[in-house]
């Protein structure tokens, strides 16, 4: 009775590439997704507290084509997005984690990006009046106290959305959806590629993409 050997054991090692899993209108979807993928938009959230609204800005991040979103720790409570919003769009996305803002804002500052802060301030411009043709970092904060005074001070900008209505303000994932918003339509209006996307990132994207399609890719993937 014949079994294992070495060429069985080299077979049941093998693994397949994650491509030759998907269909084609699969791999076809990944690529209308990479063409619009942005790494010189983010989003950076100041000690949110509330599950609802974590997986909300996240739902809408991804939705606009933001590849990255950055987070700052809120030391009295956990980051935990609730999974009925997210859907499951976060293992799109690249979270990036802080204990402070300086640490996200050095982060920051090394790539090249501005620090701009949604506050209503005397200092604050309007979102219609900012220029989003550089990297621009938006920073969102609590739910009740809003982003913090070192946040305040360590910032580039500071930014309010304009209202015309009796209400003054927004919940934090209506505030990310209408700045996303804006400073996409804004590049698109100043002729701005869609998706800004190097080469080599969109290739690596891709890659993790279609490892992260699969649905097995846990046991085929691990730590996928």
């Amino acid at each position: 009775m014949g079994g294992g050997g070495p060429k069985y054991e080299a077979a049941a090692r093998a693994v397949p590439a994650p491509q030759s899993l998907l269909l084609e209108p699969r791999k076809e979807r990944i690529e209308e997704v990479l063409q619009f993928r942005t790494r010189t938009l983010t989003v950076v959230l100041d000690r949110l507290e509330d599950s609802f609204n974590m997986a909300a800005v996240l739902r809408t991040c991804e939705a606009f084509g933001l590849q990255e979103v950055h987070i700052i720790k809120n030391p009295e409570t956990a980051w935990s997005p609730n999974d009925k919003v997210t859907q499951g769009c976060d293992k799109w996305l690249d979270l990036h984690r802080y204990d402070t803002f300086a640490q996200c804002k050095a982060a920051l500052k090394q790539r090249g990006f501005q620090v701009w802060v949604s506050a209503i301030t005397d200092k604050a411009e309007s979102l219609f009046s900012l220029d989003f043709s550089g990297k621009m970092a938006l920073v969102f904060g609590n739910e009740r106290f809003g982003v913090s005074k070192e946040v305040l001070e360590g910032a580039d900008g500071i930014f309010w959305i304009p209202m015309r209505g009796f209400t003054q303000s927004l919940n934090i994932s209506a505030s990310v959806s209408a700045s996303v918003s804006r400073a996409i339509a804004w590049r698109g209006e100043h002729g701005a590629a869609a998706g800004d996307l190097s080469e080599a990132e969109r290739t690596a994207l891709r890659e993790a993409f279609y490892r992260l399609s699969v649905k097995q890719r846990g046991r085929l993937y691990p730590g996928t």
